[in-house]
């Protein structure tokens, strides 16, 4: 007998539980777009695409399942450009995906690590079939995701085979904001208003992942993670991240630079998504201390999925036990705005200089034993600057590590020299480097380092990450 992985928190179980949605909230039938959250219904059986056992895991299978609103059964579709998409679980931030690409009608799909989303066995496409529905065609193999044996079982293999017009290959898109009530909306049509009293219900020293699911608004408060509430994702149900809205206008005049953060996040392996997390504050020229951050992130194994971080100066803290991967996500703001000694990764991100007059993008404090620090990986780096206004970074502390790779730099980077210093800190002495990247701002001279090709190979997305436990969340 096939058990269910529950959540393992009270306030899962209470969600699990509640009525269904107001009339007002019925569901839509929506067509799948870029940033858009869904659950996927096959028409034949009436159940939804879910991962077995709720697993987070590489290689953890497909099924389906009576449709419950579970963070496992909600996906979100990523363009990966021409019509294709990839399709990225909220739990796991996983991809569906074809194993090993193998053409094989009948084999079973599964999750995988979505890297830089080019991989083609986890792209896709959607063709419009029966009434408001879509086959899932592999854009590698030609095949339709299917129900195995067109079965109305639950925990029935989720398959590929040849494409027919059958109602076991015709998937319902329905938005994960039109589906079960939100644990969190503004207008009291979620079980809490606020963020932060969806987080204070989660129990202290939880065992498993909470998902906190948070109705399109904006929000204005400030959220705190603590360190004894683990396994937190908070996750927007508009169809963009720029739907849901977290914001406050705290400042360093006021609360020091690392207390004016909009949302502190202790609890690790933190998981965001679909959301936008902001500091507004107006850099008024009769106040000091313009620093404001958006988020001051403290967490260790932290994910940020299709997450976007607004503020000016020192948007985005990533304190010194911090190890984040953040995908497919938008950074923006003028002055240091990525800052701190821990490590992350930027994958398939844009990171944007705001200020006309450019600014240094990043601070970084790295410690000196340790190896990596900030990696900004087949990104984009542009802004509103002018030209040859903007440069990559200066050393917050001696030893900065940051490295751009094989990412795109627009003109507004200072192509003859793209590191400054700080203070007494050189960036000559700092561990700042390039390799291969492209773009108007890209360019080799005395004054860019750039890694060799033995460097970089230790310099990958999962070195950066993997820590004495070998934490992988790329894939």
């Amino acid at each position: 007998m096939f058990v269910r992985k529950l959540a393992g928190s009270v306030l899962l179980a209470a969600m699990a539980t509640v009525p269904a949605a107001p009339a007002h909230a019925a569901r839509a039938l929506d067509a799948p777009v870029a940033g858009g959250v869904y659950q996927l219904k096959v028409t034949k059986s009436g159940m939804c695409l879910d991962v077995v056992a709720g697993s987070q895991d590489n290689g953890a299978q497909l099924q389906q399942w009576g449709c419950s609103g579970s963070a496992w059964q909600q996906f979100t579709v990523v363009s990966a450009g021409a019509g294709i998409y990839t399709i990225r679980n909220v739990n796991s931030g996983r991809c569906l995906d074809v194993p090993n690409g193998a053409a094989t009608s009948g084999l079973r799909l599964q999750q995988w690590g979505c890297g830089d989303g080019t991989k083609a066995n986890q792209h896709w496409r959607f063709v419009a079939s029966g009434s408001g529905t879509y086959q899932v065609v592999s854009a590698a193999t030609g095949l339709c995701m299917s129900d195995e044996g067109a079965s109305t079982a639950s925990g029935a293999a989720i398959i590929q085979e040849t494409c027919t017009a059958n109602t076991n290959k015709q998937w319902l898109f329905s938005s994960a904001s039109s589906g079960a009530r939100p644990t969190v909306a503004a207008d009291g049509s979620g079980t809490y208003r606020t963020v932060q009293a969806a987080v204070d219900a989660v129990p202290a020293g939880n065992a498993s992942r909470v998902t906190i699911t948070i109705a399109p608004g904006t929000y204005r408060e400030i959220v705190r993670v603590p360190s004894n509430k683990p396994y937190v994702t908070l996750q927007g149900l508009g169809s963009s991240a720029a739907q849901t809205v977290i914001v406050n206008n705290h400042h360093a005049g006021a609360y020091g630079t690392s207390g004016s953060a909009t949302a502190f996040v202790d609890g690790h392996d933190f998981a965001a998504t679909n959301l936008t997390i902001s500091n507004d504050f107006n850099e008024d020229p009769n106040l000091t201390g313009h620093q404001a951050v958006a988020l001051n992130l403290n967490a260790d194994r932290a994910r940020l999925t299709n997450v976007r971080l607004l503020g000016d100066q020192d948007t985005f803290l990533v304190n010194d036990s911090t190890r984040a991967y953040v995908s497919n996500s938008y950074v923006e703001g003028t002055v240091d705005f990525i800052f701190g000694g821990g490590t992350i990764v930027f994958d398939n991100c844009d990171i944007y200089e705001k200020r006309s007059t450019g600014g240094p993008i990043t601070a970084a404090s790295t410690a000196a034993a340790k190896t990596y620090g900030f990696l900004f990986y087949r990104s984009r780096i542009g802004g509103a600057a002018s030209a040859g206004t903007t440069t990559l970074g200066r050393p917050w502390r001696p030893d900065a590590q940051v490295l751009y790779r094989e990412s795109t730099l627009s003109n507004v980077i200072k192509t003859s020299q793209p590191w400054t210093d700080m203070s007494s800190n050189s960036w000559k002495n700092a561990r700042f480097f390039e390799y291969r990247n492209t773009g108007s701002g890209a360019g080799t001279n005395a004054n860019r380092p750039q890694m060799s090709d033995s460097q970089a190979a230790n310099h990958t997305s999962q070195r950066y990450l993997a820590g004495a436990d070998g934490w992988n969340p790329v894939g």
